[in-house]
């Protein structure tokens, strides 16, 4: 059975930071689902942060240092991504836009994406469906059904019976995302390739 390769890109600025807590839990959900399947993962985390100069240079130049560069290939060659950003002004980071517009449009085409996000109030939690679906939209890539927010309140909170927990939020996006990546064929997607979303989301099968 093939390796399957997870990326996964935090864009949090602070060190340590919720977003790079978020996004270890949406992998760690996702390694273990696959895991379960017994597929082997080699798992890949990029900190934009390491990178914002890099990726300030390339926007000038148009040249990407060789770090950047690498960043660049694993994101694109890999068999799934996991994209984490905090909230700015209602919307994704500026880092985190700066490096996906270095991505070339179609080389995430087919790929699965699993979004995520964090912030400091309940109330930019559309920023998944009005920001980051269609950037990735855009980019050609498959996300998946559940993406994640988090706002500060969410940390330590299990839920209650009328909203659904972080931690329950996260095992579910982690399922659809290992389950999707699992389900992709191997090598590169071409664009006649890609398998419609309504298509898709019926293929999946979710425990």
């Amino acid at each position: 059975m093939r390796t399957l390769k997870l990326v996964a890109v935090s864009a949090g600025l602070s060190s340590p930071s919720s977003t790079r807590l978020l996004t270890d839990r949406l992998l760690q959900a996702a390694r273990y689902r696959l895991a379960e399947q017994e597929y082997a993962v080699d798992v890949q985390v990029v900190e934009l942060r390491d990178l914002a100069v890099d990726i300030a240079n390339n926007l000038v130049t148009g040249f990407p240092s060789g770090r950047l560069q690498d960043a660049i290939d694993a994101v694109t060659g890999a068999d799934g991504v996991i994209a984490v950003t905090p909230v700015f002004t209602a919307s994704y980071s500026g880092l985190f836009k700066s490096f996906f517009d270095l991505i070339d449009p179609a080389a995430l085409t087919g790929t699965p994406v699993l979004i995520g996000a964090t912030g400091g109030t309940a109330r930019h939690s559309l920023v998944l469906d009005h920001a980051l679906r269609p950037l990735f939209a855009y980019l050609r890539a498959f996300v998946v059904p559940t993406g994640v927010y988090a706002a500060s309140e969410d940390w330590g909170s299990g839920g209650d019976a009328y909203t659904e927990g972080l931690p329950s939020r996260i095992t579910r996006a982690g399922n659809e995302f290992a389950e999707t990546v699992a389900a992709r064929p191997a090598g590169r997607v071409e664009d006649d390739e890609v398998v419609p979303f309504e298509r898709q989301l019926a293929d999946l099968r979710l425990d």
